[in-house]
């Protein structure tokens, strides 16, 4: 288990037990990334991931109650590793919770230099602001790349890319806000 200084937040690898949170966390953003909660095949990402232990959960402090703050699945293969799920509770957002996630993903998942993408809004996309996503992720040194397929909601999305090099300690200039 790994504790945030910055943000009071737990990351631990996810377990079965979890997966109630992770539909908690996916209800709160199904206007912007389309049905996931009743999705079965939802459901099997995110227990693929629990059994690849490549899935985190981000518990706050005991005030936060039982509910995750955030959750993240991750695909460790490099050397293009990828973002396929972020998601930080509407409790959470401002509090370091997504920044302690990503940290701990490069912790524990990257191990040799490539790039970190993730797809996230396109600008035109009404969730690109609203969500701040496109922001978060530039704080964190990701760059737009090129466009990605459409949304399930039809919106447009966009690939953000950042190069990682393995003899960086990239989670801890992230940790504490800086992009190397």
């Amino acid at each position: 288990m790994s504790a945030d200084e910055t943000s009071g937040v737990d990351v631990r690898p996810a377990g079965e037990e979890d997966l109630a949170g992770f539909l908690t966390l996916a209800g709160q953003v199904e206007h912007w990334f389309g049905p996931m909660v009743d999705e079965p095949g939802f459901h099997e990402a995110v227990r693929a991931h629990i059994r690849r232990s490549t899935a985190l959960v981000a518990h706050g402090r005991p005030a936060d109650g039982r509910q995750p703050l955030g959750g993240l699945l991750f695909d460790a293969g490099p050397p293009t590793y990828h973002v396929d799920w972020l998601v930080v509770a509407e409790t959470g957002r401002g509090r370091g919770v997504g920044r302690a996630l990503l940290g701990e993903a490069v912790r524990r998942f990257v191990r040799q230099p490539g790039s970190i993408e993730v797809v996230t809004f396109g600008a035109d996309h009404p969730g690109a602001v609203a969500s701040g996503a496109r922001r978060f992720y530039e704080r964190l040194g990701f760059a737009p790349a090129e466009p990605a397929a459409p949304g399930p909601e039809g919106g447009s999305r966009q690939v953000y890319r950042r190069a990682v090099d393995a003899a960086v300690p990239v989670s801890e200039a992230w940790r504490y806000g800086r992009a190397p």
